[in-house]
């Protein structure tokens, strides 16, 4: 047999072995060995499987730009949405893929989780490595909408879940723009550092989320002025450094760079270091022309990100509230066009009414959920009672072992990874003198003996209001004791909530910040003006309520507090509070018959014998 023959012969009996692979000569010159898969081109993958007789589907991979790093990223439904429409082609490809990497990565594989949200959806080892640290694992153990449980009984989800669903979503969108745009150069680098952004962006939530780094911190530490997304990044560097992850990043090809990326996709611009690349660029982790990547988790344009979408399809999901906004067609739309010198994410001119609708969507949870009555002042009163604790709780130990408080954690993330939702628990069962008013405040919220809601005013748009503590004392003040029949009332026993309603952007358009691009002209980014969609969108979109809480719920108490609240409404020029039995002020209250018509008529002087039941 002749040398050709002999070559031939050889790469009949390469194949007829199924996937095993030996160390090759790839075409480039490079070699195709099973041991550095990882740092595969697209031409290695192709010819790794055209050396399996599936020269198509090779010729497919290189085309997708497939990468080593890439191949474990490989599932049923990504070789369907490639165009490998055989199911047998596909069983080969995957049985190749695992022969591959299972020899040096058997517990490197990618974990499938049931999602009730997006169904099954499947991570990169390197997330699964992430997920299963202590640090990540704390998030199964702080509810996702914080004190809304109390109220909403289907609301017992937790951060956890958020981040899966957030990693899943950054990376289906990511996929989408890399499919239709190849020429935006997104690596398989790019990918899985958007992912674990999203993955991460949550790490440094406290106790009951929002409620902790909102309320909590502003009291106990003053000099604090950063939010959760900082802390998400010092857990970040302390998950990495405490679990020896260093290594697993750099084999899955992360450097320090690529590690500034994802936190700058966390927290935004570090503030060291100054600026690099093209001028005016703040960021370090990707130069100007993938500025579009940052616009995936965190989105500070516009606010359109896969984390609001997440949290707007599970929460209203718990909640049994209707989701008006389809995240998947908008990535069906999403292009990255060139905007005044910025790649940006644009999306189709006619879903500008599906933009709409997600900020509705918002306004919407924030409106009957987040900024419900009764969710605000159990917010208040398990604030009230950790504050009042956090000195007598010295459960989490330190990097030094010494025990900290709630407070002084922040500063220390071994202590930190502690304290969870469960410090409630700890108060509850506790049987400290110290801790005694704390315990009564939350046995109050388990028994439903909540601080009353006495009314909700709307002031003018323009209004210029004072600090919800200068509210409370105009309000003690508005009716003197000759007027009250009595002493007036004290500053501690009242509470005042200043509820802000908006689309994300204050009383700006946030898709006014969104640009778009016709069918005609897909490479060209247009604006689209709210009058050219519809005469029946907002005018402002910005609400604001006044609501006036008292701590006391004896009658004599509750109409003082009413008389002192529609006295200085008046004194305003604000329109007449709404009562606080209203289930909703969106809501048409019930009329009792005889009862007039106007809105304008003064509040009982003695409480109704019909009261609506204030249970939620």
């Amino acid at each position: 047999m002749d040398v050709s023959g002999n070559l031939l012969a050889m790469k009949t009996s390469r194949r007829s072995h199924g996937p095993e692979l030996e160390d090759n000569e790839s075409n480039d010159g490079t070699s195709l060995s099973s041991n550095n898969w990882r740092a595969w081109s697209p031409d290695q993958v192709r010819e790794f499987f055209q050396l399996r007789g599936l020269n198509d589907e090779g010729a497919v991979m290189k085309r997708e730009k497939i990468e080593g790093s890439l191949l474990l990223d490989i599932t049923d439904e990504r070789l369907k949405s490639m165009g490998i429409s055989a199911c047998g082609d596909r069983i080969k490809i995957i049985k190749a893929i695992n022969a591959l990497t299972k020899k040096k990565d058997q517990e490197l594989k990618i974990k499938v989780f049931n999602d009730p949200v997006h169904g099954h959806i499947d991570l990169h080892p390197l997330l699964i490595r992430i997920i299963d640290t202590p640090q990540f694992q704390r998030l199964r153990f702080i509810k996702q909408l914080g004190c809304s449980y109390f109220v909403f009984p289907g609301a017992a989800h937790n951060r956890f879940e958020h981040s899966l669903g957030v990693a899943f979503l950054a990376g289906e969108l990511i996929r989408t723009l890399k499919r239709k745009q190849p020429e935006l150069g997104i690596t398989a680098k790019d990918l899985l550092c958007v992912q674990i952004a999203g993955l991460c962006h949550d790490l440094g939530h406290g106790p009951f989320s929002h409620m902790f780094d909102n309320f909590f911190i502003p009291q106990v530490r003053p000099d604090i002025k950063w939010k959760h997304e900082h802390l998400s990044v010092r857990m970040f560097d302390h998950l990495i450094k405490e679990n020896g992850l260093e290594a697993v990043f750099k084999e899955n090809g992360l450097d320090e760079t690529d590690l500034v990326f994802i936190r700058e996709q966390i927290e935004g611009p570090q503030k060291e270091g100054g600026k690099q690349g093209a001028e005016n660029w703040a960021y370090k982790g990707r130069g100007k022309m993938k500025c579009y990547l940052y616009e995936i988790v965190a989105n500070k344009r516009n606010g359109i990100d896969v984390d609001k979408w997440d949290y707007f399809a599970r929460d209203c999901h718990n909640l049994g509230i209707a989701n008006s906004f389809d995240h998947w067609r908008f990535m069906t739309f999403a292009r990255v066009l060139e905007v005044d010198g910025e790649m940006q994410i644009c999306s189709r001119d006619k879903e500008v009414g599906n933009l709409y609708d997600m900020f509705h969507t918002r306004n919407t949870l924030h409106r009957r959920a987040y900024q419900h009555k009764v969710n605000k002042i159990i917010e208040t009163m398990i604030v009230e009672a950790l504050v009042k604790a956090d000195s007598h709780l010295r459960l989490f130990p330190g990097k030094d072992g010494k025990p900290l408080t709630m407070s002084e954690s922040l500063d220390d993330m071994h202590a930190y990874t502690q304290v969870t939702d469960s410090v409630l628990e700890h108060i509850i069962f506790s049987r400290s003198p110290e801790l005694e008013e704390s315990r009564g405040i939350i046995q109050k919220v388990l028994t439903r003996q909540l601080y009353k809601c006495v009314g909700q005013s709307q002031p003018p748009g323009t209004t210029k209001l004072e600090s919800e503590f200068e509210i409370c004392k105009q309000i003690c003040t508005a009716l003197s004791d000759e007027e009250l029949g009595g002493p007036q009332l004290d500053l501690d026993d009242l509470i005042v909530h200043v509820v802000k309603l908006d689309y994300g952007m204050g009383n700006q358009n946030p898709v006014d910040y969104v640009r778009f691009y016709s069918k005609e002209d897909p490479s060209k980014a247009i604006m689209i003006r709210k009058g050219q969609v519809s005469q029946m969108l907002p005018e402002n979109f910005v609400d604001r309520y006044i609501r006036l809480y008292c701590k006391h719920r004896d009658a004599k108490s509750l109409q003082k507090a009413e008389r002192c609240f529609y006295k200085w409404c008046e004194d305003q020029g604000f329109g007449k509070p709404k009562p606080g039995n209203m289930l909703d002020p969106a809501m048409t209250p019930f009329k009792q018959e005889g009862e007039k018509n106007g809105e304008d008529d003064p509040p009982p002087t003695k409480k109704s014998k019909t009261n609506l039941v204030d249970r939620f």
